[in-house]
């Protein structure tokens, strides 16, 4: 029987949808700000070789954050819409500024885009979420294990919790104990640590909406998000791959990754 544990990462897709034609006229380093780029890449191998589940987001974050739930929304993105403080304003599931203020809405939406991108391109990823917890438990298993996947920035921004403060290699996060239960984070820290990585615990990132939603252990549900720090593989500038470092890291991450799903 198939290991009851699988892989999201909702932050790596490129492709703008038609109904946000003003992304697709930015520079390439404005869109690419907040994308995580090239996480699919790194850690595909390792999924492929250990045959797990995954979701694997096609979309851009800045047209549909799916880490983030339809209603975090503000005026600077959906007209009439009000801040929930949930997230800096411009920064909800529809972004309207970068980390970095780069602008990236000349005006918000209309309250009827937001619903017509939500329904295309938000909610086919969380139903396929919600789809392969119920498939594990039909499957007998009273305990589902789920990896999400991102990466961060190495330094934080004023944005960020942590404005200039150096971050560590990854970053793991349990929404302050809530998500999973403790035996598992520890086992994940300690599943990375052993791959020679620098590993925090929720810090600068306790988790978001998708850790948040779906990390229910009193349902048997058991979510981490896991952030990787993208001076390890990319120039942060350029948001360009560097091939030696990204090949040696995609093969630490399968270490850490196939000691984690000995858990």
């Amino acid at each position: 029987m198939k290991k009851p544990i699988f892989v999201t990462i909702p932050h790596s897709g490129e492709k703008i949808p038609s109904e946000t034609p003003w992304l697709a006229e930015l520079p390439q380093q404005t869109v690419m700000c907040d994308v995580d780029r090239y996480v699919d890449r790194l850690y595909m191998p390792a999924i492929q070789a250990l045959g797990l589940d995954h979701i694997v987001a096609d979309w851009h974050r800045y047209a549909a954050d799916l880490n983030r739930l339809p209603e975090d929304i503000d005026p600077s993105c959906v007209i009439g819409a009000k801040s929930l403080g949930a997230f800096p304003d411009g920064m909800g599931v529809h972004w309207s500024m970068t980390t970095q203020d780069g602008v990236l809405m000349p005006e918000p939406m209309s309250e009827s885009l937001h619903h017509e991108i939500i329904e295309k391109y938000h909610r086919p990823f969380h139903q396929a979420v919600e789809d392969k917890y119920a498939d594990f438990f039909q499957q007998g298993h009273e305990k589902v294990y789920q990896l999400d996947l991102h990466s961060m920035p190495s330094l934080g921004t004023q944005k960020h919790r942590d404005p200039g403060e150096q971050r560590a290699q990854v970053v793991i996060s349990d929404v302050d104990g809530t998500s999973c239960e403790e035996n598992f984070k520890n086992h994940a820290m300690d599943s990375f640590e052993k791959a020679g990585f620098q590993v925090a615990y929720n810090w600068p990132y306790k988790g978001g909406r998708v850790t948040q939603t779906y990390g229910c252990p009193e349902k048997g549900q058991h979510a981490i998000q896991i952030e990787l720090n993208r001076s390890l593989y990319m120039d942060e500038v350029t948001k360009q791959w560097r091939a030696d470092e990204g090949e040696a890291l995609s093969k630490k991450l399968h270490l850490a990754i196939k000691k984690l799903i000995e858990y």
